[in-house]
């Protein structure tokens, strides 16, 4: 405990530092990460979401100090809105569970709202699926569990089963309102949400990587049946009206 109280201790420090030098004239500032949450290994990074009255455009960098490795997303308000609507839109909120969970520095006032909105947007859990999102999803995961049933190469099964295992996480999640995530976020989110379904999943995918697909077939089969089943036939998506370019651009500028 101690120890990792320290790292702690150390990783708000750093990013103390970091908020008086490098992002000198910032309001404010959320400190987030595993390491903030005593979770951290020597490989973890410190997330910094800093927040200045008004940038020409927002930005992301990656670097190092006092030995820990940061990731700083850098936004005004109005940058910060635009990018937590397009987490919220994919079912993601990556950057919204970064301020809900971090620990302030700078502006308390302002920092202290902004993490009470972001709190509340947590709770109150993604939109509904819309038809043609869930119809989407639903299609993937039918190919894929297609490609599944049939016999192919090791590494070709392999890599169908890792395209498929990060989908299927998302289709539980947001098919029942739940947040998903990005990589290992995910993973995470769905042991918290369902914890036997999440180790069931996890054997599955470890056992298809190894050859023994029938598992994540019939749970991709399981949990598309709570939402109309497998869908092929007649399965319709519209490309967006400005989809197009004139045939006299050359594609290769």
């Amino acid at each position: 405990m101690h120890s990792k109280q320290t790292r702690i201790d150390a990783a708000l420090s750093t990013a103390q530092k970091c908020f008086a030098t490098r992002f000198n004239g910032a309001s404010h500032m959320f400190v987030a990460g595993s390491i903030m949450r005593g979770e951290g290994t020597v490989f973890s990074d410190i997330d910094l979401v800093v927040i200045f009255p008004r940038l020409p455009q927002a930005w992301r960098e990656s670097f190092l100090l006092d030995g820990f490795p940061i990731e700083a997303f850098v936004h005004d308000p109005e940058t910060l809105t635009y990018f937590i609507g397009k987490d919220v839109e994919s079912g993601t909120p990556v950057m919204v569970d970064m301020i809900a969970s971090g620990t302030i520095i700078g502006n308390t006032t302002d920092a202290t709202a902004m993490q009470r909105q972001a709190r509340d947007l947590l709770a109150d859990g993604p939109k509904p699926l819309a038809t043609a999102q869930l119809d989407a999803m639903r299609y993937v995961l039918s190919d894929l569990a297609d490609d599944l049933r049939a016999e192919g190469p090791a590494d070709e099964m392999a890599a169908i089963a890792a395209q498929l295992y990060p989908r299927l996480i998302d289709f539980i999640l947001l098919g029942q309102q739940q947040w998903t995530g990005k990589g290992k976020w995910a993973a995470r989110l769905l042991r918290r949400f369902d914890a036997q379904l999440a180790a069931v999943a996890a054997e599955a995918f470890k056992d298809a990587v190894h050859g023994n697909r029938a598992k994540l077939v019939a749970l991709t089969d399981q949990q598309l049946a709570r939402h109309g089943g497998r869908l092929f036939d007649r399965y319709h998506a519209k490309a967006p009206r400005d989809a197009r370019i004139s045939p006299d651009r050359d594609l290769l500028q």
